[in-house]
């Protein structure tokens, strides 16, 4: 973090700094790589998917879904899946455009920090991946090396990730004079809402609706 940075850069990850959404690429490595089973998952892991697009997603009920497998994997091999799944699936899908925003917004002094629904577990790799020290991310919660397939605090999501950036801001040891925000999904509206500069990042068709009636950027990173 820059030490006297005085504007704040936020990213929504999925679908806007990545042109997929991490947490189903997961869900789909699990079913590819046979540590699930193919018949229910895959119906599940599309059915949530569709779920967040349409705004209907139940976060508690998703996470105790997608944080199943988790709870089951030897640390070992699950860190070795980790890894396999950020450079077979992740690295390939970061949008082209994202690392020339996140310089910009680096050559410009700010602070950057992505904020995403996505778990920790699944993110964490991804953040380091972008180089973006910072990451709001739902937290899984983690006992003795183990996941329980609990969240611990609030989920990172819709206006829990109002509340989680708030709680963030608190612990700076600084304002910031001027906020950015970007994301694809109408389910961001409370986060782009708070920015000073938001922006429509190749949004879903609710958010470019509203992006274009109040006079908000639309961009893409895909082209």
């Amino acid at each position: 973090m820059n030490a006297f940075a005085t504007e704040l850069a936020v990213f929504d990850l999925d679908n806007t700094l990545l042109a997929g959404d991490s947490d189903y690429l997961w869900g789909q490595f699990l079913v590819d790589s046979g540590h699930v089973d193919r018949a229910r998952y895959e119906v599940a892991n599309r059915r949530f998917f569709e779920q967040y697009k349409v705004g209907t997603l139940d976060i508690l009920e998703f996470s105790h879904f997608s944080l199943q497998p988790l709870t089951t994997l030897e640390p070992e091999l699950r860190e070795s899946l980790r890894r396999q799944f950020v450079e077979q699936r992740i690295r390939p899908v970061v949008a082209p455009g994202a690392a020339s925003l996140l310089n910009q917004h680096r050559k410009a002094g700010h602070d950057l920090l992505i904020t995403t629904a996505t778990n920790r577990f699944i993110t964490a790799p991804i953040a380091d991946l972008l180089g973006v020290d910072n990451l709001l991310a739902t937290e899984p919660e983690l006992i003795d090396g183990r996941y329980t397939g609990a969240l611990t605090g609030t989920p990172n999501f819709r206006e829990g990730k109002l509340i989680r950036l708030r709680q963030w801001l608190q612990q700076r040891p600084h304002p910031y004079a001027r906020i950015h925000a970007y994301s694809d999904s109408h389910n961001d509206l409370p986060l782009l809402e708070l920015a000073d500069q938001p922006a429509a990042v190749d949004p879903d068709p609710k958010l470019r609706e509203h992006a274009l009636r109040v006079g908000w950027p639309v961009i893409s990173l895909r082209d």
